[in-house]
């Protein structure tokens, strides 16, 4: 890659100096052998070059589709998802349909209408017909997707009481997550970056009646089938909630509370037996593999085998170990979700404890 990117300078510096001694010749107004003005073979030439980069653009946006069409994501993990995709689809329909027929415009009537000497183009000043074509059509387009986003949004982000959601707080900090469930009674206790200390890790006030009950842990477990609300909050830069599977991402910001609340809707166990997960899984392990090879003959510790799982990532670019900032979910039945649930020391025991 080094090698490449030294071959590309070279390359972008050479074409640099070419076009400074073009400018230069051209400064000088002097004539010069080469002449600057277009012969109908180089317009010739031009036009048949529009065309082929054409071919290049289509050619090369059926490759991408065909080899790496397999990294997209797998179905959504959750209830509102099939939305997000549906839009999603929507969207980028209408952007592929509209680029391939604006780019074979573009390409098509540079080609037609390239410089021939015993052709001269015809002026208009303006036509008002198609400029209103033109500006009403892209208006009424963007229009309804951004009404449809709008509602999708709104229906999304939506959350009843009566829903009777579990409440869960996301808390980011460089560079790791944290989750806090609200007990039996489901309610968070009051909570303060000024109170961290100890094993208050979160600053959750303990004069608080109701956080002598809530549960830190560094693993978030969800029940599928009950509607979640994220309670979000950011120790120290601005972090973002993402979980691709869920179709939920959500800014933390320090200093306040954001949130998001989505109901999962397929297992750990069952998204596992999702065929493009399997088959994602068989690829990175064989990667896996040939690179555990090598790493034993290096006498190095091979790489452990993939399993898939849901995962909570940061996807604002919050410092140098960005890339780390990730937390393991588990989706699994209401009573494996309790039975674990009762496992974790509620944080007025660690607080007796330390």
């Amino acid at each position: 890659m080094t090698a490449f990117l030294v071959v590309l300078v070279i390359i972008l510096f050479g074409i640099s100096v070419w076009q400074m001694s073009r400018i230069f010749q051209l400064a000088q107004g002097k004539p010069s052998v080469n002449s600057e003005i277009a012969s109908d073979k180089d317009n010739n030439t031009q036009g048949y070059l529009m065309m082929g980069f054409l071919a290049f653009i289509y050619i090369l946006t059926i490759l991408t589709f065909w080899l790496w069409g397999d990294v997209l994501l797998p179905d959504s993990g959750s209830e509102h998802g099939a939305k997000i995709d549906n839009l999603m689809l929507i969207s980028m329909v209408i952007i592929f349909l509209v680029g391939i027929l604006t780019q074979w415009l573009l390409h098509y009537f540079a080609f037609i209408y390239r410089g021939n000497k015993a052709k001269r183009a015809t002026f208009y000043a303006d036509n008002d017909k198609l400029e209103f074509i033109w500006t009403i059509i892209p208006v009424i387009v963007l229009a309804g997707l951004i009404i449809y986003g709008l509602f999708t949004w709104t229906d999304i982000m939506n959350v009843d009481k009566d829903d009777d959601p579990l409440i869960v707080e996301l808390y980011a900090q460089q560079f790791n997550w944290k989750a806090r469930y609200g007990g039996n009674d489901n309610t968070l206790g009051e909570a303060n970056v000024r109170l961290i200390e100890g094993v208050n890790q979160l600053g959750v006030d303990p004069a608080d009646p109701n956080a002598q009950d809530d549960k830190i842990v560094t693993e978030l477990h969800l029940p599928v089938g009950r509607k979640v609300l994220f309670k979000m909050r950011s120790q120290d830069v601005l972090h973002s909630a993402y979980m691709p599977h869920f179709r939920a991402q959500m800014n933390c910001v320090p200093g306040m509370i954001t949130q998001f609340a989505f109901t999962p809707t397929i297992t750990t166990a069952e998204m596992r037996q999702n065929d493009k997960i399997v088959d994602k899984v068989a690829r990175i392990n064989e990667i896996r593999k040939n690179k555990s090879v090598a790493l034993t003959a290096a006498g190095e510790e091979p790489l452990e085998t993939y399993e898939f799982d849901y995962i909570l990532l940061c996807n604002k670019i919050c410092g140098i170990s960005h890339y780390n900032m990730q937390m393991k979910i588990v989706v699994e039945s209401e009573e494996d979700y309790k039975a674990w649930l009762a496992e974790q020391p509620t944080l007025g025991e660690q607080l007796k404890s330390k």
